[in-house]
């Protein structure tokens, strides 16, 4: 009998855990099973009151909300507020930009995936396609992207007028204004292309529609500046920069040391004018060193209280021409090889007037929740749009050219070891891809996502420099040289400069995507700082008692949903869609809860020394960054109508993915503080042990095998890049080579066998050809084909030389 009472208070007790059951239906079961286990346990009668009297206590208490508030969540406050780490104001405004999508249903632990598949396929409007069609590939098929980076160190005056004169500059621009209106997808579509064919050009063009003064007015400015600015702006007749990096004060951009103070001055002859007198140092500031109008972040004073008590102080943004008196700009930085504008910028006692700040003086102080706002169009877009842009240009010529070139009788392709780095290649563009396509979406869709912008930013960069490293190994000596020739140089020499900028990798992921993403995302975290921040006392203790007790069953639920997911290995959860993709979803799913779980812990036992602990943090995020890449690739799988020939590419990619968390978690294990806690959450989340495994040689072989050809696989994967069908051209004339190779194929092995029968004699290719021509072995039409194929496959191949005069210094 008691085995049996066991059995059924441990099954009550998972069913209001696992369904996360209210306050109510505990305290109700908690009124028929204590009773029952009291009176199993035969205890005194003494005892049996004593029991009676403490479970009535506690049902009056945690049932009567009034009262629970008061005699439990007002003291839990109490101590919430004392341990709650200390955030300051930067830290306050960067948790409170930006919006919650699905990194929130992935916080949740319950991923509501019908959500997710429910969203349109995304695609262009005919009018951006069209865009894309036309004006896009004259951008790309104008540039020499040697003659930019080596000889010019600039765009040609043609290619700054084109990008002028046809509206790049404007994407993001409303056409009331003369801008094209661009969807976020088409500004990532337009952005992936370019940075195909050129990473000067990619940037040149995407500055000016992220973090810059046009999305800046958009957001906050005056309409007074925005009729001033965004027309001039959309035709290119105004250059914009933005300036926020300082020498001390990079990452930290909170404590910038450019300041302005509040006075008055004489502006354009009238005197007495209400302004500010700034002064800054700037640096790393793309488009600096050409732009007519700058925008600038400094920290604003008003020590005489000009601007009157109720306007803010603190972080502010202007918009200021750089002909204004004191305002110097033309230097330049020379960042790796690449040619885009980028420079210093100074000022010194610049006077500007108040309607030059953004926003007006309403917006003063507000500058770093804007640019907090603001900064998920670099990150979500521009960013993971230019390292895919550079991928798709690696993955279609590195699987070109090892089907073209051989090393002994075999194209170098189907070397296991070339193969391993094609696999890599081809898969890593698969989810770079995915998630770029998702994050603009979610853009379209009204979101501003903070922290999954910094998932995307981090990985696709990331992921962007694995792939570059592959493909110069697999192109060898061709990539290593410089010259007009070699299409993958300076895209290894640039990649460092994403990785860089709009907040530096390392502490992106350190710091960012788990740290913000933990308050951010959490769906009780924020209402619980929220409630321990509000000065109504009695607002604050309602909201902390509906955030607390939330939370705890939160919590209790995701324990033991790790627990039983992980021991079913996820088969018991339901999943949105049918083989072959179901069983992904499962998996998602039982680590999404396992994550929340393992959050909570972290939260719970760290409290706000989390906050130092980078590398566990960093950890935490990178599993969340998986769930959120995965999410990514099935979304990108259904949305291309599940094409068979693409499951090579879907399975890689969960796989890594799959086993990437894996890693992550087991590094979170064994680096956790608390021993018993680790313990805990390994029994939870790997109570079978570790069984997920990296896609296997198998696999990649089929993965490498779809690049090496004209697949339709291979043309959906690089989709959206330039490709130029001028053999003059060197990734045209790889092109070429390819379709060239595949045809000749047959008329070469009739070549081989001619020659091993003693019917040729030649030693070298382009003899065999004349002597098999001679010979009547081909046709004149044959010999001519195999002689182009030889020409190609030799253009293809050969490496740039210079005679020593070009390479002195100072050319």
């Amino acid at each position: 009998m008691a085995f049996l009472l066991f059995i059924l208070v441990l099954a009550v007790f998972l069913s209001l855990s696992f369904f996360r059951a209210s306050l109510l239906s505990w305290l109700l079961a908690a009124m028929v099973f204590v009773p029952l286990i009291a009176v199993q346990s035969r205890i005194s009668d003494t005892a049996l009151q004593l029991v009676y009297i403490v479970l009535l206590l506690v049902i009056v208490v945690f049932g009567l909300p009034f009262l629970r508030r008061f005699l439990v969540s007002r003291p839990l406050l109490g101590v919430f507020r004392k341990i709650m780490p200390q955030v300051s104001q930067t830290e306050q405004e960067a948790l409170d930009a930006g919006t919650v999508w699905w990194d929130g249903e992935l916080f949740s632990g319950n991923p509501h995936w019908d959500k997710l598949l429910a969203l349109p396929k995304p695609g262009l409007s005919a009018e951006e396609q069209a865009f894309l069609d036309n004006e896009v590939e004259q951008l790309c098929a104008m540039i020499d992207d040697w003659d930019v980076t080596h000889v010019r160190q600039d765009l040609p005056p043609q290619v700054w007028q084109f990008i002028r004169d046809k509206g790049f500059f404007g994407m993001i621009i409303p056409k009331e204004y003369g801008g094209l209106q661009f969807s976020a997808q088409a500004h990532s579509a337009v952005v992936t292309k370019v940075a195909s064919r050129s990473g000067t050009a990619a940037v040149t063009v995407m500055v000016p529609n992220s973090l810059g003064p046009a999305e800046l007015l958009l957001h906050y400015g005056t309409q007074a500046q925005k009729d001033k600015y965004l027309r001039r702006l959309a035709k290119g007749e105004e250059v914009p920069c933005f300036a926020l990096t300082g020498p001390f004060a990079g990452s930290d951009a909170g404590a910038i040391p450019d300041v302005g103070t509040v006075c008055y001055g004489e502006f354009n002859g009238q005197a007495d004018v209400l302004g500010v007198r700034v002064s800054w140092e700037k640096r790393y500031i793309t488009l600096a060193p050409v732009a007519t109008l700058l925008g600038l972040a400094f920290k604003l004073y008003d020590p005489q209280n000009l601007l009157g008590p109720e306007v803010a102080r603190g972080i502010t943004l202007a918009l200021i021409p750089v002909d204004t008196p004191g305002v110097r700009v033309g230097r330049r930085h020379f960042p790796l090889n690449s040619a885009f504008q980028n420079g210093p910028t100074q000022g010194t006692d610049v006077f500007i007037p108040l309607d030059y700040i953004i926003g007006g003086a309403e917006r003063i102080g507000q500058g770093w929740r804007m640019l907090m706002e603001c900064l998920a169009a670099g990150r979500s877009i521009s960013l993971p749009a230019s390292a895919t842009g550079g991928v798709k240009l690696a993955a279609r010529t590195s699987g070109a050219y090892a089907r073209v070139r051989k090393q002994f009788h075999m194209p170098v392709g189907k070397f296991e070891g070339v193969e391993e780095a094609l696999t890599r290649i081809a898969g890593n563009l698969y989810v770079m891809d995915a998630a770029r396509v998702l994050t603009a979406q979610a853009v379209d869709l009204g979101e501003k996502p903070s922290v999954i912008s910094a998932i995307v930013k981090y990985h696709c960069t990331e992921r962007g420099r694995v792939v570059i490293n592959d493909a110069m190994d697999v192109h060898g000596g061709k990539g290593i040289c410089l010259g007009p020739d070699n299409y993958l140089a300076r895209f290894y020499q640039q990649t460092p400069i994403g990785i860089t900028v709009e907040g530096a990798n390392i502490l992106t992921r350190s710091l960012i995507i788990f740290g913000q993403g933990a308050v951010r995302a959490h769906p009780y975290v924020l209402k619980e700082i929220k409630a321990a921040h509000d000065a109504d006392k009695k607002r604050a203790v309602f909201d902390f008692d509906a955030a607390l007790f939330g939370h705890i069953s939160f919590a209790m639920s995701n324990a033991v949903r790790s627990l039983l997911f992980a021991l079913s290995s996820g088969r018991i959860i339901d999943a949105p869609t049918a083989e072959p993709t179901r069983r992904y979803y499962q998996l998602l799913t039982r680590y999404a809860t396992s994550f929340a779980f393992a959050a909570d812990i972290a939260m719970l036992v760290l409290g706000g020394g989390l906050k130092r602990r980078e590398k566990l943090s960093a950890r935490l995020g990178d599993v969340l960054s998986q769930l959120y890449l995965c999410s990514a690739v099935l979304k990108k799988f259904e949305d291309d109508g599940r094409p068979l020939e693409d499951m090579p590419l879907l399975d890689w990619a969960m796989q890594d993915g799959l086993y990437r968390i894996q890693l992550a978690f087991d590094g979170v294990l064994q680096n956790f503080p608390s021993r018993p806690a680790a313990l805990l959450l390994r029994a939870l989340i790997f109570p079978l042990g570790q069984c997920r495994r990296p896609p296997s040689d198998a696999l990649g072989h089929e993965v490498a095998t779809l690049i090496l050809g004209p697949t339709q696989a291979r043309e959906r994967l690089t989709a959206g890049s330039y490709i130029p069908s001028d053999e003059h051209d060197a990734v045209g004339a790889l092109e070429a080579a390819l379709a060239s190779t595949l045809r000749c194929e047959p008329l070469q092995a009739e070549l081989v066998d001619a020659r091993k029968a003693g019917k040729l004699k030649a030693l070298d290719e382009p003899g065999q050809i004349a002597e098999a021509r001679a010979a009547g072995l081909i046709t004149e039409a044959q010999a001519a084909q195999l002689e182009r194929d030889y020409a190609l496959r030799r253009k293809v191949i050969m490496v740039d030389d210079f005679a020593p005069e070009q390479l002195a210094a100072g050319r």
